[in-house]
Order: C-alpha cells, then structure tokens, then sequence
C-alpha cells in the first residue's frame, strides 16, 4: 500500500478549516498547518489560527510553535515536515497537510531549490541596512548585482528583495544561480485538493471575517505587538493597517477597509498561484459529501487488491 498526502489547499477565508478536521477524523490523522503566519504565537486572532477547541480534537502541527522574533524559512519548513512526514508514515499510510500558504505548499509538495541558508551576522547586516537605508535603496543594489532576479521579484516584498542580497553577499554568486526550479522526487503519492467559491461570495466572506476578528480583539492583539513592528513577521495584512492607525496616518475605519481590500487582493493573488497548478481537483467547500467520497475513493483504490 502507498503512503498519501492529502493536501487541502485555498485561498484565505474560503473554508478550510472545518472540512480538514473531518478529514483528519476519518484518515484517524492529525493535521500539518500550511500557514506561514498561523506559526507565530502572538498572532492567533488576525491569522484566524485553529482555535484551542480544535486543536484539541484534532492535534495540529506548525500552530504557534514559533515567536515572532525567530527566522523561519520555506526551506526549513520543508525539512520539518518531510521529517514529520517520515515520522508519520511509519505507523499510518495517510497524511494531511492544510493550509494557503503557496510557498510552504510547494516546498512539500514540489521541493525548494537547494539555497544556503544565512549567516546570522549577513541577516543582521541587511535588517540594519533596510532600516536605515530603506527598500529602495537595496533594490538599486539588487540591480546592480542580479538584474535577471530584480526584473522577477516582487518589489513590494522586503523579505525577497533582502533574502536574495544576502544569498550574493554569502556566496558571492546571484541568487538567480540557485534557482533550478526542478521538482523533487517525493517518496508518497499526493493528493491536491483545492477549495473555492464564487468571487463574490468570497469578498463577503473575506469583509465579515476582518469584522468578527475586530470583535474577537485583533485590535489589542496588535497593540500588543505594535513594538515588533519593523520585524518581516509582522509585515503581513491586518497588522501593517493596524499599525498605520497606531501611527495616527489612517483612522480606524480606514484600516479596517484597507484590511478587508488588501485581504481580498491577496485572496486574488493566491487563487492566480494556485489555479497555475494541474494536479489540483477543485471543489466548492459547500460540497462536503462529495469532497469526502473523492476522499473515500482514493483511500479504496490504495486497499491491497485480494
């Protein structure tokens, strides 16, 4: 019999959660969090991490095993889990991973290009030169010493832009240089299933969900975080907004809309990322019955043939 990952994939707020807790139940597995902000700790409100009540009855991992101030990568995510997965597979032939996270997805799924990891006095080398010294100003360096990357890479995203200077100043090569993009082997068979609903119907969702996690205190979470502000953990949507309203330069009403248009144009962009990705069998999250007999169906055609 072969060992299977079931992966349930989707945008943000579609519907992930309830559906995967079900999954794991019938699979008797527990659950490996795709999420690359759900790890942090201190920010289990604004992620909409998995409540205590559902951790309990299903065990979750990557679910606020970090801190805020720890560097945690995609690379060393997926050594953590293929070494879970190893774990697991020894005593049950299925997995589940769950999550939106595109990155964390395609390290386990497809494998990471084999890039160094930093040195910490690099890392901090370039965390004090972005603060002084700003994005723009590393872009024109990222310019200069990898043009082919600079044209591709996000010039939004300070974690990439300095990711990649610090990659050349260690090894004296270009960043693109470690870019093979080549699909690993993967010693289990995977399963992708991908949720979506209707685009409208995901904007409502996504705006009331920004609604009940101001209720739920995302606004004290914040405040509680408001002095890590200039770490690369927390440059992430909810908390940017946030913070500009602690600064005085966008009132509350504001950021709250600027919260819910920005996680919609996330939404959008994981949906682009995803929908680039043959080996997903998609679903609407409503069609519950039909996604756990596509479950059920797999699982019998695994069953060793009398």
């Amino acid at each position: 019999m072969s060992k299977t990952l079931f992966v349930i994939l989707g945008p943000t707020g579609v519907g992930k959660t309830e559906l995967s807790l079900e999954i794991a139940r019938r699979l008797s597995v527990s659950i490996i969090n795709a999420d690359s902000r759900q790890i942090y700790a201190e920010l289990p409100i604004g992620t909409a991490a998995p409540t205590e009540e559902q951790q309990k009855r299903i065990k979750h991992y990557f679910v606020g095993n970090h801190h805020l101030q720890d560097y945690y990568s995609a690379s060393m995510y997926e050594e953590d889990v293929m070494n879970l997965l190893n774990e697991q597979f020894q005593t049950n032939d299925y997995a589940l991973l769950t999550g939106g996270s595109m990155m964390y997805i395609d390290a386990v799924c497809k494998g990471l290009d084999d890039i160094p990891t930093v040195k910490d006095e690099i890392r901090e080398l370039y965390k004090q030169r972005l603060q002084a010294e700003g994005l723009p100003k590393l872009l024109e360096e990222l310019k200069e010493v990898d043009p082919e990357h600079y044209n591709i890479v996000d010039h939004n995203n300070p974690r990439r832009v300095v990711h990649a200077l610090e990659i050349c100043k260690q090894t004296g090569k270009t960043f693109t240089s470690f870019r093979t993009n080549i699909k690993k082997e993967r010693p289990f068979n995977i399963v992708k299933i991908g949720l979506n609903r209707p685009r409208e119907e995901m904007y409502e969702r996504i705006n009331n969900r920004v609604i009940e996690m101001m209720k739920e205190g995302m606004l004290n979470e914040a405040k509680e975080v408001y002095k890590y502000k200039g770490l690369n953990s927390l440059n992430t949507v909810g908390y940017k907004e946030l913070f500009a309203f602690f600064d005085g330069t966008i009132p509350y009403e504001e950021a709250v809309r600027q919260i819910q248009s920005n996680t919609r144009r996330y939404m959008r962009k994981q949906l682009t990322w995803f929908k680039r990705d043959a080996e997903i069998t998609w679903f609407n999250p409503e069609e519950a019955e039909k996604i756990l007999e596509f479950v059920d169906t797999i699982v019998s055609s695994n069953m060793p043939q009398e």
